[in-house]
Order: structure tokens, then C-alpha cells, then sequence
């Protein structure tokens, strides 16, 4: 099964998470199908604290990939904004 999940980055208490889409099966840092955005929770107020390619998300979903529940908070406030 395809999953829309999270994948950290970054530095030591600097983190950086990629939105990607994976098999399941797969290690989180491991091989993805493809990066879809990223989250920056350590974002100051210059920098974008979520980008999301939403067309790249509906094209997924269509064809039932399953994003995990942080994903899926993360799509709805990409969308809000």
C-alpha cells in the first residue's frame, strides 16, 4: 500500500521533515516514489512552514494512497492557507 508520510531531515533539535510518498513497507528514509513538499516547524515568520504540491496530492489520493494522521492535519492547514 502507498502511504503519504513524513520523512525527517535536518540538523540535532533543527528538524526537517519531507512530505513523500513511500510504499509502506519502505524505511522512512529509504526509497520514496516522490516528494511531494515539506514541513519546517522550526519556520520563523520569514520562512513557509508548510509547502504542499496539492495537485501532486489529489493525483495520489486518487489513486488510494492513505496519508498518516499528521499528514493529513498538515494537508488540511496547506489547504487553508
Amino acid at each position: 500500500m502507498v502511504t503519504i508520510r513524513l520523512a525527517r531531515g535536518g540538523a540535532n533539535k533543527r528538524p526537517y521533515y519531507r512530505i513523500i510518498v513511500a510504499d509502506r513497507r519502505r524505511a522512512p528514509n529509504g526509497n520514496n516514489i516522490e516528494r511531494i513538499g515539506f514541513y519546517n516547524p522550526m519556520a520563523t515568520e520569514k520562512e513557509e512552514k508548510v509547502h504542499v504540491d496539492m495537485s501532486r496530492v489529489e493525483y495520489w489520493l486518487s489513486k488510494g494512497a492513505k496519508p498518516t494522521e499528521r499528514v493529513a492535519q498538515l494537508l488540511k492547514q496547506a489547504a487553508a492557507s
